[in-house]
């Protein structure tokens, strides 16, 4: 579909997703093999125990202010990340606290920039941090992968733009000023993403199809397209959904904020915030943030070219891991059988399963922590890419769970990939904070089987929520929730454009295989505004019976949900089960259901 026309601030344009496609140095690995077998006694002698901490590698950059050419060096990573969709690059800009002037970051694909303060406020720039379209002729819908945390912005012209679609988190952020998620031209975008942050000004979507804000505050909210959920938000709109398209919680009901890294005088620590329940607001601004933190120390450092048995050796020495920028091939699972273990990786370390493995699994332990990082499926099919908790996973984690945070999976664009299932979670009381498990729509590698990716996210486990869940394109269902208790804050979906015809999708006796599906036997289950929307762009008269599938039991409840044909393209004929009207047209106007049951 070409770029949508521009539109004026004042009359944002309702916009369509696109389907068109963009067309490290090495590290030696530290020592962790077992040495030869003893000459005398024949036995083997046990592997040399790996160091914590070290350098952070060639692709990130960490500057203070008095570094020079900082703008040189930030506008060559962007003319390097700017169209490399899905190229190789992987960069973190880090900036020590202090006070920068006169900088316009602009962030390109696999990049992300953050302070290295304990608050948002140690670090400033008198500046912009900018994410714009150019490179797509104005068309945002494709601004993925790229991330800003823990700064304090100025913007030189009151407003920072931040134009960005899926897997793009705004995190940790304070804006003086207001807040543009549009491209220049206000042409399509389709986002986003904001947690614990403040925007002193006006935040204006203009543009965006959806947008998820949690736990944060906003001095005022412009507007809304289809789909604008808030939760813990101060100075978030009023609930009015489906006209304004808001729905509002006050609070947030579990949350606890992704770990970061960040300078304790000369020593490089990494921050693990506390637990929150009903949450409201920033966790930053008085005084120092809850939490604990670690020294680099523990963690062992990866560079791209290190094994997976290293990194499982790195884990069961207790060693926690920190994945540098790159790309990261692994022969076996990464084993994270410890409770409290973190695993956080910077500048969209990605990693990719060989030979159909799983790239990484939870133990039904406490505590675990995984973020910032992507997964990218290999050409051969891995029957899952990530499992959090084994099956039949039955511990109470409740006062100490899992989190899942801007870890995203891809299938497909940058190379073959193909996966059963993405994401499966087994562990009781995970939350999973903003993900993006998406079966690729463009690239390369990309056709119905292909890139064949039956499931996206299969939740068994039970008390799982989710906020923030994005999940998109996938053969069968997107989400297949059966564990009990579960709970959606924000949902936003497409089917898969490329089905070749109905029979493709048939699902038995019913049209299409639902977005969300909630299973039969769940007698519990809520979620608050999630939307699905069609494109089927091979065969336009395919027909879905419905976008979501739930059970008819009180204790299933869901508020605020949507479904969109996009340009007629594929039909809708109910919203959840039999109930809310048939998408019709090429309006590409939404059906709407507020309540349900």
């Amino acid at each position: 579909m070409p770029p949508s026309s521009p539109t004026s601030p004042s009359s944002p344009s309702v916009g369509r997703r696109t389907v068109l496609g963009a067309a490290a140095a090495a590290v030696p690995v530290l020592a962790g093999a077992a040495a030869p077998a003893g000459a005398a006694t024949g036995r083997r002698r046990s592997p040399r125990a790996l160091p914590g901490g070290g350098d952070l590698g060639p692709n990130v950059l960490v500057f203070d202010p008095s570094t020079p050419g900082i703008q040189a060096e930030l506008d060559e990573v962007f003319a390097k990340q700017e169209s490399a969709q899905f190229g190789s690059g992987r960069y973190a800009l880090l900036f020590k606290p202090g006070t920068y002037h006169g900088l316009n970051a602009q962030i390109g694909f696999y990049t992300s920039i953050a302070g290295l303060g304990l608050s948002p406020d140690d670090t400033t720039i008198n500046g912009d941090v900018t994410v714009d379209a150019g490179w797509f002729n104005g068309n945002a819908t494709q601004n993925f992968w790229r991330s800003a945390e823990n700064l304090a912005l100025v913007p030189v012209n009151g407003s920072n733009r931040w134009a960005v679609a899926q897997a793009a988190p705004f995190r940790r952020m304070h804006v003086r000023g207001g807040l543009d998620l549009a491209p220049s031209g206000y042409g399509w975008a389709s986002g986003g993403y904001i947690a614990d942050s403040r925007v002193d000004g006006q935040v204006g979507p203009y543009s965006q199809q959806q947008w998820y804000t949690r736990d944060s505050v906003v001095g005022s909210w412009l507007n809304g397209v289809w789909n604008m959920v808030f939760s813990g938000v101060q100075g978030a709109p009023a609930q009015g959904f489906p006209n304004p398209v808001y729905t509002t919680l006050d609070t947030t009901p579990v949350s606890r904020e992704k770990p970061f890294l960040y300078l304790s005088g000369s020593e490089f620590r990494v921050f693990l915030p506390e637990k929150r329940t009903n949450a409201r607001g920033v966790t930053w601004g008085n005084g120092t943030p809850r939490g604990t933190s670690l020294p680099l120390s523990r963690f062992y450092v990866a560079k791209p070219g290190v094994s997976a048995a290293t990194l499982n050796q790195a884990l069961a020495q207790g060693l926690h891991l920190l994945l540098t920028p790159g790309v990261y091939h692994v022969d076996r699972p990464i084993r994270v059988d410890r409770p409290n273990t973190v695993v956080l990786g910077l500048g969209y370390a990605t990693l990719v399963p060989d030979n159909g493995t799983t790239v990484l699994k939870v133990a039904d332990v406490d505590g675990v922590r995984l973020a910032g990082f992507l997964v990218d499926a290999g050409p051969v099919n891995s029957r899952t890419l990530l499992e959090i908790g084994p099956a039949g996973a039955a511990k109470n984690h409740s006062a100490n769970p899992t989190t899942v945070q801007d870890v995203f999976v891809r299938i497909g664009g940058a190379g073959a990939g193909k996966a059963t299932t993405s994401m499966v979670i087994n562990n009781r009381h995970t939350i999973v904070d903003h993900t993006w498990v998406w079966r690729a729509d463009h690239g390369t590698g990309v056709g119905w089987e292909t890139n064949r990716a039956d499931y996206g996210v299969v939740v068994n486990g039970d008390d799982v929520l989710c906020t923030g869940l994005f999940v998109e394109h996938f053969n069968k269902y997107d989400v297949q929730w059966n564990g009990q208790r579960g709970r959606t804050v924000f949902f936003q979906n497409e089917k898969a454009y490329d089905a070749p015809n109905q029979a493709a999708v048939q699902n038995g006796s019913v049209k299409g295989y639902a977005a969300y599906k909630v299973g039969d036997h769940v007698t519990a289950h809520e979620g608050w505004g999630l939307g699905s929307y069609c494109y089927y762009n091979v065969d336009p008269g395919i027909v879905q019976h419905h976008g979501f599938s739930a059970p008819d039991r009180p204790g299933v409840r869901f508020h605020d949900l949507l479904v969109v044909s996009l340009g007629g393209n594929g039909r809708y004929e109910h919203v959840i089960n039999e109930t809310g009207a048939p998408t019709s047209g090429t309006s590409t106007t939404p059906s709407t259901v507020v309540s349900y049951p």
